[in-house]
């Protein structure tokens, strides 16, 4: 299904975490995502993929932290996925520090939120309705 109000285009973000192999075993198997690789010994990084979104997870370095340490969110991250309701009852099984339960949005999304254990902010969605933004209160830029 498509969505005018929520698209859901590949972006590849980098995220931060001070354990990349405890983060990599908590991204598999409490969230859903495959490791496609990782580097370094211990490792120092990997890629992870999640149906059709790729991520990059790093250690942290001189210049950068994960939210956990730094006391704030840094980003959010939304995921879609096949189904969001089998998602959310997988993480929620094991454990996942659920900060906003499943719901349906004005925006047309079915969607849950994870705060992950390095304080990253977890979106995982589902288109529910094809929604015109304008429907909900957005100014839709003309191209």
């Amino acid at each position: 299904m498509q969505n005018r109000s929520v698209p859901c285009d590949t972006v590849l973000p980098h995220l931060v975490y001070d354990d990349v192999e405890a983060a990599i075993d908590y991204l598999s198997r409490t969230l859903g995502f495959t490791e496609l690789y990782r580097y370094g010994n211990p490792p120092q990084g990997a890629q992870l993929r999640l149906g059709r979104a790729v991520i990059m997870i790093r250690t942290e370095r001189g210049d950068s932290s994960s939210p956990s340490i730094l006391g704030k969110w840094t980003q959010s991250l939304t995921v879609f996925v096949d189904s969001v309701e089998e998602h959310f009852d997988h993480a929620q099984s094991l454990g996942a520090k659920i900060v906003e339960h499943l719901n349906e949005t004005l925006y047309g999304e079915r969607q849950y939120g994870v705060l992950d254990p390095w304080g990253h902010h977890w979106l995982f969605s589902e288109h529910a309705h094809d929604v015109d933004p304008a429907s909900w209160g957005a100014l839709v830029a003309r191209t």
